[in-house]
């Protein structure tokens, strides 16, 4: 569903994202993650069409994301890092809005949009300015957005950010579900536990290249860590600071 070739992202002297391979097929919630500044938010953001590449192929259900881009991006849903929403506009008009884009209006949108906004329990703001909406608010208004026009794939970044449990439960379970039913994800997120949990597969990146990949298991079976957490895989691979190194900075 979604494939990657040699895919880099350079600017200027500074390669953010180097040739990266990666195929995440259908049905599958594929984690992506890295430490801050490692490229992941660049490889998402070019897969959503938002920035160039520099070099490499990006393929949405087999279609070339560069060659094809309106027809590749109808198959997508992204939900990004910061929920930026149009604050003049009321919660339901803001959904009509992304659903125009895709081309799709009428009674059924108007239902959809009914059905998105009380599954994240919006109903009673639907009519209310945005600018009125706390930040959880908007995440979820972001995610419906995603969600509207019955995307095949979601590219989303950083999902839980600024949900509250309640909000955070239901967003696991829909993306769940959403996988079960064939639908593609591709998530990153710094909540390490989250992936663990929920991930079919996972890319650890690092310096703008896939350090690993694979399910759990393969990941144990690449750096040797028999029945370690993802956490210290992570920190493993990408080189985070050891406890003992914590303690001899703080003993002095």
């Amino acid at each position: 569903m979604i494939r990657l070739e040699l895919l880099t992202k350079r600017y200027g002297t500074f390669t953010a994202v180097n040739a990266i391979d990666l195929h995440v097929p259908r049905g599958e919630l594929f984690g992506f993650l890295g430490p801050n500044g490692a490229g992941k938010t660049t490889t998402l953001r070019m897969i959503a069409g938002i920035l160039r590449p520099s070099a490499g192929r990006i393929t949405l259900g087999g279609v070339d994301l560069i060659a094809e881009p309106m027809k590749a991006k109808r198959i997508l849903g992204f939900i990004p890092d910061r929920p930026f929403v149009y604050d003049k506009l009321t919660g339901g008009e803001f959904l009509r809005f992304v659903a125009a884009l895709y081309g799709q209006d009428g009674a059924k949108v108007e239902k959809r949009i009914g059905e998105l906004l009380d599954v994240f329990e919006l109903t009673q703001w639907r009519d209310e300015l945005v600018e009125a909406y706390s930040h959880g608010m908007r995440q979820k208004l972001i995610i419906s957005s995603a969600l509207i026009h019955r995307p095949e794939l979601i590219v989303v970044d950083e999902p839980m950010v600024g949900l509250d449990p309640r909000g955070a439960r239901l967003l696991k379970d829909i993306f769940k579900e959403f996988a079960a039913r064939g639908g593609t994800i591709l998530m990153s997120t710094h909540t390490l536990e989250v992936a663990e949990a929920m991930c079919d597969r996972i890319a650890i990146i690092q310096n703008g290249a896939i350090a690993a990949r694979g399910t759990m298991a393969e990941l144990r079976r690449q750096t040797a860590s028999g029945d370690a957490s993802l956490e210290d895989l992570f920190l493993r691979l990408t080189g985070g600071t050891t406890a003992r190194e914590l303690a001899a900075i703080l003993d002095g």
